[in-house]
């Protein structure tokens, strides 16, 4: 498994934990307590700041608005309680 699928596993887990507990002090648990507007709003906001980095071409800045753009869609996943093998299932499906 790559590095990527790595993380992005270990995080999906995190993120449900802190959906599961709302600890104190973690900014997961601060959007889920703000609701699925806010968790919306900030994909939309970390979209565009990524888009935004493309176009500038700098690659660190891409790969870190990257970055936050993935666990913002993360946490909306989780919120919803839509699986990584959900989408999995669903990008292998149009592989063919």
């Amino acid at each position: 498994m790559s590095k990527f699928c790595e993380v992005v596993n270990e995080l999906y887990k995190i993120v449900e934990e802190r959906k599961e507990k709302l600890p104190e002090g973690s900014y997961t648990a601060k959007l889920f307590r703000k609701g699925e507007d806010k968790i919306l709003q900030k994909v939309g906001e970390e979209a565009v700041e990524t888009i935004l980095a493309f176009k500038s071409g700098d690659k660190n800045h891409t790969v870190y608005e990257t970055a936050d753009l993935i666990y913002h869609l993360l946490v909306a996943l989780v919120n919803k309680g839509i699986t990584l093998d959900e989408i999995g299932e669903e990008l292998q499906k149009r592989m063919k």
